[in-house]
C-alpha cells in the first residue's frame, strides 16, 4: 500500500516549456484560465502523470480511471493556465505524452485527436471515446463535420475545465464507442471560493479579439459558476475568418453524501475557411501560403445548446453516480471543391442520454464499478452539392437517423498481494437503429447488433519506487449509418436503387499493453509502455455501396516520458512517441499500407516561476516535433513522408495583485508550416500557418 501511494503523489513536470536560451523561439496564446497558485511563495505547477490513481482520490462522477493498468495523464486547470490555448481548445492536449492533437484551421470543424497510431488527419478525434461530466462527445454519423464519430469541443473555453484524463488504450470499462485507441474524461469546474471571479481582454496577431467573464459566487449552500466568452480571428489566410461565441452556467450543491450540479451551455460560431493548397505548387512560387482554395472560401457555422445533471459520492468514490443529458446540436460545413461547388454538410440531432452506477470500495482490498448507459440520437444528417454558393439538386446522401445505444459495464480491481493487484471489468452495448434513407429510400432499414469488450490486466510494484502493469483489452467503434444504409453516386432524392449492408458488425481491436514507471531520484519520475494493437475486423469498402467488417490493420508502438522538479520553482519534461507499425494489413489494390499518422513524435519544455518586486513572474516555453508521417502521390502509387514539423511555445505571465498580464508566442519555422497535410495522387495538400504569432492579455480578478 506504500508504494501504490508514493506512485499517486508522483508529479509530472508541468508541461509548460521550452528552454528559452537553448531553442530561442516563442510561442503560446490565450491565457483562458486564471493561475490559481497564490502570488507569493507558491511551487511550480505540474501536471501529474501517472500510472494509475491512488486508492483514496476522488474522481470525476461515474468515471473513475482510479487504479487501471496503464497510462494516465491527468491535467489540472493550474496546468492549463500556463499553456497556449488560444483559438484551438485542441491545445489543452499539446503536452500529453504522444499525443497529436490540432483544429485543421478551417474554422469550428472539429478536434483532431490522434495517439497510438489511430485516427488520421480528417476523423477529427474519432476512434477516442471523448467524455465531459459523463457526456460522451463523439457524433455518429456526422455530415456536418468529418466522417463518423468526430468530436467538437469548441464549446468550450479552459476557463470551463478542473481536470481531465487522457486514458491510453482501451483499458478502461467505463468508455463505450469510438474507444479504442483510448479515452478522455473532462470534468468541469464548480464555482465557489476555489474558482475566482475575473474578467480578461486578449489581442493576437491577425485580428484575435477575446473578451471573458467568470462570475463565481456561493448562494448560500449552492456554488455557481458563469463563465462568457466572445471570440474573434481574420486569420492567416485570405477568406478565413471565425466568429464564436459560449456560454456556461454551472450550480452544484451538496446534499447528504452527494455532490449535485446541474450545468447549462450555449455555443454558437460562424467560420469561413480557406481550405488547402498544394505544396508543390507553393514551393515553386506559383501560390502564396496566404490564398484561398480555388479563391472560393469554405463557410459554416454551429451551435449547441446542453443541459447536464450529475450526481456523485462527496467524498471518496464508494456511492452511487448519476448523469441525465439533453442536446439541440446542429453544424453544417461547405467544403469547396471547384471554382463554383462545394459540398454541404449538415446535422441536426438532437441528443438525450443518461448513466448511471455505483461503486464499491472494499478497504485496501479492492473496488467495484458497476453501471449502464444509454444514449438516444434523432435528426437529419445530409450532404449536399452547393454551386455558386446555392444549394442545387444534387446530393452525396441524405438520411433521417434514429440511433438508440445502450448497454451496461462492470469493471474492478483486487489485491491480492501486497504489491500484486488484479484488475477487470466488461462492457456490454447494443445498437438499436432505425435509418431512413431520402436519397435512395430502397436502402432504408433497421439495424440490430451489440458487442461484447473484456478488459483485464495487473499491476506489480516490484520496489517501492518501481511499478509495472500489463493489460489485454478490447474497444470498439460502431458502423457509420453511410456503411449501413449506402447511397451511392451524387444524385437527386427518390432515386431508385440502394443497397443495406444490416448484417455489417461493429469493428472491435485487441490492445496489449506492457508498461514501467519508476521514481529513481527524488523530483524525478520515468515512465514508458510498449503497445500492440491489431484490429480483425476493419469496415472496408469490398464493392460499389458494399461494407463488411473485414480485413485487419496493426499498430505497434512505444511511448517514453520523463518529469524532472528541479527546485520548487524550475521543472522540466521531455517526451517521446514511436510509431512502430500503423498499417493495413491487406490493402486494397493500388492503395497504399501505411496509415498517416507521425511516426515520431517529440515534446520538451520547461517552466520557470520566481518572485520579482511586488509581483510573481512565470516563464514557460515548448517544444513540439513530428515527423515520419507518410502519404501517397503519383500514378502508380509511391510513398513520401510529409515534411517535418515544428512548433514553439513561449509565455510569460506576470501577477500584481489582482492584475494577471501575459505576453506569448508561437513560432513555427518552417517555410509552409502546416500541422494539417493530406496526401492526393497529385501531391501533398496544407492548410498553411503563419511562421510567427504573438498576442497580450490582461486579466482582473474580483
Amino acid at each position: 500500500m506504500q508504494s501504490a501511494t508514493r506512485f499517486t503523489r508522483l508529479r509530472a513536470i508541468p508541461h509548460a516549456v521550452m528552454l528559452t536560451c537553448l531553442f530561442g523561439g516563442v510561442a503560446v496564446a490565450d491565457d483562458e484560465t486564471p493561475d490559481l497558485a497564490p502570488l507569493a511563495g507558491s511551487s511550480a505547477q505540474v501536471v501529474e502523470v501517472r500510472g494509475q490513481r491512488g486508492d483514496d482520490e476522488r474522481l470525476a462522477p461515474g468515471l473513475g480511471n482510479k487504479l487501471l493498468p496503464g497510462s494516465v495523464t491527468t491535467v489540472t486547470a493550474e496546468d492549463l493556465a500556463t499553456l497556449d490555448i488560444g483559438r484551438d481548445i485542441s491545445n489543452v492536449f499539446r503536452r500529453v505524452p504522444g499525443v497529436v492533437a490540432n483544429n485543421i484551421d478551417q474554422g469550428d470543424t472539429g478536434n483532431g485527436f490522434r495517439m497510438r497510431g489511430f485516427a488520421t488527419q480528417g476523423t477529427h478525434g474519432a476512434d477516442t471515446a471523448i467524455y465531459i461530466d459523463g457526456v460522451p462527445q463523439n457524433i455518429p454519423s456526422s455530415q456536418g463535420g468529418a466522417g463518423h464519430g468526430p468530436a467538437f469541443l469548441e464549446w468550450m473555453t479552459g476557463d470551463m475545465i478542473d481536470t481531465f484524463d487522457v486514458i491510453k488504450g482501451p483499458v478502461s470499462a467505463l468508455y463505450g464507442d469510438q474507444n479504442r485507441a483510448g479515452a478522455v474524461a473532462i470534468r468541469t469546474r464548480e464555482g465557489g471560493a476555489a474558482t475566482p471571479s475575473s474578467a480578461t481582454v486578449t489581442v493576437e496577431s491577425y485580428g484575435g479579439r477575446r473578451g471573458s467573464l467568470v462570475l463565481s459566487n456561493d448562494f448560500g449552500h449552492i456554488r455557481s459558476l458563469v463563465v462568457a466568452d466572445r471570440y474573434s480571428l481574420d486569420g492567416f489566410r485570405h477568406g478565413a475568418s471565425l466568429d464564436r461565441n459560449n456560454l456556461f452556467w454551472k450550480l452544484s450543491t451538496n446534499i447528504g453524501d452527494g455532490v449535485y450540479s446541474l450545468r447549462a451551455t450555449y455555443y454558437k460560431s460562424d467560420y469561413a475557411g480557406a481550405g488547402y493548397l498544394s505544396l508543390p505548387a507553393m514551393e515553386a512560387g506559383l501560390v502564396d501560403p496566404h490564398d484561398t482554395m480555388f479563391n472560393l472560401p469554405g463557410f459554416g457555422d454551429a451551435h449547441r445548446k446542453t443541459l447536464v445533471f450529475n450526481r456523485s459520492p462527496a467524498s471518496g468514490d464508494a456511492g452511487w453516480f448519476a448523469t441525465a443529458y439533453a442536446e439541440d446540436f446542429a453544424r453544417s460545413r461547405a467544403i469547396q471543391t471547384s471554382t463554383t461547388l462545394h459540398t454541404y454538410g449538415y446535422d441536426e440531432r438532437d441528443i438525450f442520454g443518461a448513466r448511471g452506477g455505483n461503486t464499491w470500495v472494499f478497504g485496501s482490498a479492492g473496488v467495484l464499478t458497476a453501471g449502464f448507459e444509454a444514449r438516444k440520437d434523432k435528426g437529419d444528417a445530409f450532404r449536399q452539392q452547393y454551386r455558386n454558393r446555392q444549394p442545387t439538386a444534387s446530393y452525396v446522401n441524405n438520411q433521417n437517423l434514429d440511433l438508440l445505444t445502450y448497454g451496461a459495464f462492470i469493471q474492478g480491481q483486487y489485491r491480492m498481494l501486497p504489491t500484486l493487484k488484479l484488475h477487470g471489468g466488461a462492457r456490454y452495448d447494443r445498437f438499436d437503429y432505425d435509418l431512413v434513407n431520402r436519397k435512395l429510400p430502397a436502402a432504408s432499414t433497421g439495424y440490430e447488433a451489440s458487442v461484447v469488450t473484456p478488459k483485464y490486466g495487473a499491476i506489480w510494484n516490484v520496489l517501492p519506487t518501481v511499478e509495472l502493469y500489463a493489460n489485454i483489452a478490447q474497444g470498439f467503434r460502431s458502423p457509420a449509418a453511410e456503411q449501413i444504409s449506402t447511397s451511392g453516386s451524387l444524385g437527386p432524392l427518390g432515386a431508385l436503387g440502394g443497397r443495406s449492408n444490416p448484417g455489417i458488425d461493429p469493428s472491435r481491436v485487441r490492445s496489449h499493453d506492457l508498461g514501467f514507471k519508476a521514481a529513481p531520484l527524488d523530483g524525478l519520475s520515468v515512465s514508458g509502455a510498449f503497445y500492440f494493437i491489431q484490429n480483425d475486423d476493419e469496415i472496408i469498402n469490398t464493392a460499389p455501396d458494399v461494407f463488411v467488417a473485414s480485413g485487419q490493420t496493426t499498430r505497434r508502438g512505444l511511448e517514453l516520458d520523463l518529469h524532472y522538479q528541479i527546485s520548487s520553482a524550475l521543472n522540466t519534461y521531455l517526451s517521446y512517441g514511436r510509431i512502430l507499425r500503423a498499417q493495413l494489413d491487406n490493402p486494397a489494390p493500388g492503395a497504399g499500407p501505411r496509415l498517416s499518422v507521425p511516426e515520431h513524435t517529440w515534446k520538451a519544455g520547461v517552466q520557470y516561476r520566481t518572485a520579482m518586486g511586488p509581483g510573481r513572474l512565470s516563464l514557460s516555453g515548448d517544444v513540439y516535433v513530428t515527423a515520419g508521417n507518410p502519404y501517397y502521390m503519383g500514378t502508380p502509387l509511391y510513398e513520401r513522408d510529409m515534411p517535418t514539423y515544428v512548433r514553439y511555445d513561449m509565455k510569460a505571465t506576470y501577477d500584481l495583485g489582482k492584475f494577471q498580464g501575459s505576453l506569448f508566442a508561437t513560432l513555427q519555422p518552417h517555410e509552409f508550416a502546416s500541422d494539417i497535410a493530406y496526401g492526393t495522387a497529385g501531391g501533398l495538400l496544407v492548410t498553411t500557418v503563419p511562421q510567427a504569432t504573438a498576442g497580450a492579455s490582461l486579466r482582473y480578478y474580483f
